[in-house]
């Protein structure tokens, strides 16, 4: 799986920009400010439909101009594809696939896969659930339209059953539509946990050998998969984990009409990481954090190799300056097989120890 060449016009800072990609590897250099991570949204934004740092269409607009435009020439799985999004202010974003309009951004995802790694994923084990449940949600979002499709009805379910609890005082009479709410909220929570509680299995069996490798095998990674305490177990089918999760909002059910919050559930949802037997949140270090997050990531890779059968392209976005040298050859040696693209300074050498197309980055400009 690869992107071939990009096409971009007032999106970020750039005005109007071409630009064809190595297969294998892709040094995006420059100084900061410059366009290097905006390159790196564009190719995610073909991949996902969103970016990844901002939710407003706005601000992905060129300053003074009234909506952008991201075009990509992708090779995968043998064929050829143009993938196209179209966005305006006064119009909705429009998708196309080959030169035909879709509607869901999961068409995206049939044609190219991503696994985006910036400075802030070396954290991904001292932070909340959310930012691992978020980790989770975009890689299955890519490889599983079904849980796309779950992922985004849940949310507006929870959406709307809070706003009810929120609303109780003036709306009284909403409080009648709850049993419907929590009915559908346990039909598509089943469809989330049927696909993480697979998802977390995967990750840990390749995370594990990462880790092992990096750490000289001195270390043991293990992620374990945490839902609702009613799920007896996530494995199971999903016509019988979704008695499991009414019997689990029945039991919230005061509880959440007095707090006016939706407390448990899907939603809440965590990867625990364990190092040695130990809660790496709680007692690793921050080169054992980092050797956690790293081994995450690329495990991630691998899975996405493993269902689409080919590697998803991997994004890079200044990762390797936060690493010692030891991490540094390691990531180094484990990105073959597929396209990269890695952005770093000016000054960094990486455009000496690898091999591919040297990409500079300059006011919103790039050159080879």
């Amino acid at each position: 799986m690869q992107i071939n060449n990009l096409y971009l016009e007032n999106f970020r800072n750039y005005s109007s920009q071409y630009i064809n990609f190595d297969p294998t590897c892709n040094v995006i250099c420059g100084e900061n400010a410059q366009g290097k991570t905006n390159l790196l949204e564009a190719i995610i934004c073909l991949s996902t439909g969103k970016s990844p740092r901002t939710r407003g269409d706005q601000e992905l607009t060129r300053f003074g101009n009234i909506g952008y435009q991201i075009q990509g020439h992708i090779f995968t799985r043998g064929r050829d594809f143009i993938s196209k999004i179209e966005s305006l202010s006064n119009r909705k974003k429009k998708i196309f696939v080959n030169k035909v309009s879709v509607k869901n951004f999961s068409e995206l995802s049939q044609t190219l896969n991503t696994i985006f790694f910036c400075p802030e994923d070396l954290q991904l084990i001292k932070e909340g659930a959310a930012a691992r449940r978020h980790f989770m949600d975009v890689s299955l979002c890519q490889l599983r339209p079904n849980y796309a499709s779950a992922l985004t009805e849940y949310s507006k379910l929870h959406e709307h059953k809070l706003r009810i609890l929120r609303d109780q005082t003036d709306r009284p009479d909403l409080l009648q539509t709850l049993p419907d709410f929590n009915k559908r909220l346990a039909e598509t929570g089943a469809v989330l946990i049927h696909y993480r509680a697979r998802f977390a299995r995967c990750l840990s069996e390749y995370a594990e050998i990462t880790h092992q490798e990096c750490s000289g095998g001195k270390e043991k990674l293990e992620i374990l998969y945490k839902t609702v305490n009613t799920i007896t177990d996530p494995f199971e089918k999903q016509r019988v984990l979704i008695p499991q999760l009414e019997e689990h909002l029945r039991k919230h059910n005061t509880t959440e009409l007095s707090s006016r919050q939706c407390l448990s559930g899907p939603h809440k949802d965590d990867l625990e990481v364990l190092l040695n037997g130990l809660p790496a949140r709680s007692f690793a270090s921050q080169g054992q954090t980092r050797t956690a997050a790293l081994s995450m990531k690329l495990a991630a890779r691998e899975i996405h190799r493993e269902i689409i059968g080919e590697y998803p392209v991997l994004l890079l976005d200044d990762v390797l300056s936060e690493l010692d040298p030891k991490r540094q050859e390691f990531v180094l040696n484990r990105i073959n097989g597929g396209q990269v693209f890695i952005t770093c300074c000016e000054n960094d050498r990486l455009n000496q120890l690898l091999k591919g197309k040297v990409l500079t980055v300059k006011n919103g400009v790039i050159t080879e």
